[in-house]
């Protein structure tokens, strides 16, 4: 990644996890325009696999003038999506140390958009979190799940994330019992008709309540090609990103690349 003088990376440590932030430092947190960006990896995304992964995206937000933070599933995302939620919770703690922002921006990837709701939900994160975008989130679950538990005689092969993110399990209905958009956080979910990840696609949208925007890619660049592994690393969603954390209208530049 390439950086200008003012940006470096920095290291948040908790003692909850191990996960590596990729990020800037700066002596005033006034240097920086917005809040801090913290993205929160998919499946089998830890550390420091997620760092390299989520790098060009986090290089992005900083050449936009963000703080950008990266947190890596523990485990790489196979285990209780709770327990990532409240490591979620001390990464966030310390990054807001690190920076003295009263509150951070979200861009949750597949799973990652599961965690930090759950992180908003139950753990104080409605408080702390301005923004939340997700890409590809599992929102409401997968058939992909679905299916690999029924390869798995009903127990999706032992693995407890894939479990939980099955269409109809028991964790998501909790999640999503009531109101889908929880607090005051502005809500922006980014998905791709080209999915074959979450399956359908249309479940990584939310119920709007006033504070939620749903974006299908194609829907503004019907010829654009993006997948859900690559949702992080294109151009075009990036341009919508932008707009999400600036919480004006979604114009995705369908030619960015």
């Amino acid at each position: 990644m390439r950086f200008s003088r003012k940006l470096c990376i920095a290291t948040v440590a908790t003692a909850l996890m191990g996960s590596v932030a990729i990020g800037s430092h700066a002596d005033r947190a006034d240097a920086y325009a917005g809040d801090p960006v913290v993205i929160v990896a998919g499946t089998f995304a830890g550390q420091p696999l997620a760092n390299i992964f989520y790098a060009p995206l986090a290089a992005r937000l900083q050449a936009d003038g963000r703080q950008a933070f990266i947190f890596g599933l523990p485990g790489s995302g196979l285990g209780d999506a709770a327990a990532a939620a409240a490591d979620l919770n001390a990464f966030v703690d310390g990054v807001r140390a690190q920076t003295g922002a009263a509150k951070v921006d979200l861009i949750g990837h597949s799973q990652g958009g599961m965690v930090s709701r759950y992180y908003i939900k139950y753990l104080g994160g409605a408080s702390e979190v301005d923004s939340m975008i997700s890409l590809g989130a599992v929102h409401y679950g997968t058939l992909a799940a679905n299916a690999a538990s029924l390869l798995g005689l009903g127990n999706c092969i032992g693995v407890i994330a894939c479990q939980q993110m099955s269409i109809g399990s028991t964790f998501l209905n909790n999640l999503n019992a009531g109101d889908d958009t929880i607090g005051n956080v502005q809500y922006t979910n980014f998905v791709t008709s080209l999915d074959t990840v979450i399956v359908p696609f249309t479940n990584g949208f939310l119920a709007n309540d006033g504070n939620n925007k749903n974006v299908t890619i194609q829907t503004q660049c019907w010829l654009k090609y993006v997948d859900h592994v690559s949702l992080p690393l294109d151009g075009t969603v990036y341009s919508g990103i932008r707009d999400a954390l600036a919480k004006r209208t979604i114009w995705l530049n369908c030619f960015a690349l």
